[in-house]
């Protein structure tokens, strides 16, 4: 079955037509994009694709820019149906980020990176509750929107929270985008994504979906052209800046003092 495309914006860091070229010359050709608005002015580039967006971040920025992920939309119904974000970032040395993006009322694109990652293949699961003071134990069972815990016989389809399967190169990482059909993104915000160390453990009858070594909380994210941020008004920090700078803490102030310093 042909993948289902998706829209992504990004502010991509652009000053003349130069470096418009660049950026159209680095997407052109490339397999799996199928259209690109690029908006000077604004510093936008919005591209339909059946890519990771960690990929196309990765091809936009080899044309020498700075690129941000700002949104995503359906290029289906053209309407916001919903759409997610999970950093996961509880599980040492395991990082990571998982975007879902609700493109028709039956089909969710579940697409991320993931690393840190034992080489071969993993389970990635939605879990019942975004509780990760206890790390991956604190998540409950795995999520089902039709009411059936985790471990009961009563049901012969997979569980709604059961994503599937994702797989880590040599080097630790999973680069990954999947279609699913069961989950609803305004079914999960405020759940919690979870980053199993077996592969499938479906058919195990236990109160645990195998052992958890990575997750995190499921958060609303934006959609297209709803995120107009390019400044952080409380400190100053900007949208290419902080993109390598904590959301808080003691490393975001020092970051902060040292750039105003060097005004």
């Amino acid at each position: 079955m042909d993948s289902t495309p998706s829209r992504m914006e990004f502010a991509v860091q652009m000053t003349c037509q130069s470096c418009v070229n660049s950026i159209k010359n680095s997407l052109s050709g490339i397999e799996g994009i199928h259209e690109v608005d690029i908006n000077l002015s604004q510093e936008q580039v919005v591209i339909t694709t059946v890519l990771p967006s960690a990929e196309v971040k990765e091809i936009l920025e080899s044309s020498g820019r700075k690129a941000v992920f700002k949104g995503q939309g359906s290029n289906i119904t053209g309407k916001h149906l919903g759409a997610a974000v999970c950093m996961i970032e509880t599980g040492d040395p395991v990082r990571g980020v998982v975007r879902l993006l609700q493109v028709a009322e039956d089909n969710c694109i579940v697409e991320g990176t993931i690393d840190g990652l034992s080489p071969g293949n993993h389970s990635l699961r939605i879990h019942e509750f975004g509780d990760i003071s206890d790390g991956c134990s604190s998540c409950g069972n795995v999520f089902d929107a039709r009411g059936f815990l985790h471990g009961q016989s009563a049901s012969s389809e997979k569980l709604t929270g059961d994503l599937g399967v994702i797989t880590a190169e040599s080097n630790g990482r999973s680069l990954f985008r999947m279609e699913n059909s069961r989950v609803k993104v305004w079914d999960i915000i405020g759940r919690s994504l979870v980053v199993g160390d077996l592969p499938d453990a479906t058919s195990q009858i236990s109160a645990k979906f195998g052992v958890g070594i990575a997750c995190g909380i499921i958060a609303r994210s934006a959609g297209l052209f709803e995120n107009t941020k390019k400044i952080c008004a409380c400190d100053g920090v900007t949208l290419w800046d902080e993109r390598n700078v904590p959301v808080a803490g003691k490393a975001r102030s020092e970051f902060v003092k040292a750039k105003a310093s060097a005004l």
